[in-house]
């Protein structure tokens, strides 16, 4: 499956944004989805998940309450909505899919290009 990443930019701390991840096919319902970031010089870390089947969310302690992901099933599209951002939040973010959970970059099979958000001071 081939994944498309869209919605990054700039935007004022404390502001948001929503990111997009539409994948190239229908995702089958034992696919987890999940986003990832990465900012320079640091290593890529998980932000959150969903299974598609069940709709079980994951996040990252730091976006919890913040950050939402969600799912359109017939569009075959996630969605990661980004409130009350920080400079801490500045990344490439990058969506996800594979058949296993995990929160480390290697338990996901394919990968999106990234899409850069920046947050402004």
């Amino acid at each position: 499956v081939q994944l498309q990443a869209s919605g990054g930019g700039l935007v004022q701390a404390g502001g948001s944004l929503r990111l997009s991840c539409a994948a190239s096919r229908r995702i089958y319902s034992s696919y987890i989805v999940g986003w990832f970031r990465q900012a320079p010089g640091k290593e890529r870390e998980f932000v959150a998940a969903i299974r598609w089947g069940s709709g079980i969310r994951y996040y990252e302690e730091s976006v919890r309450g913040r950050f939402t992901i969600s799912k359109d099933s017939a569009e075959n599209t996630v969605y990661l909505q980004m409130n009350s951002l920080t400079g801490d939040d500045a990344a490439v973010y990058y969506c996800a899919a594979g058949t296993h959970y995990g929160t480390t970059p290697n338990a996901y099979d394919y990968w999106g290009q990234g899409t850069q958000v920046t947050v402004s001071s």
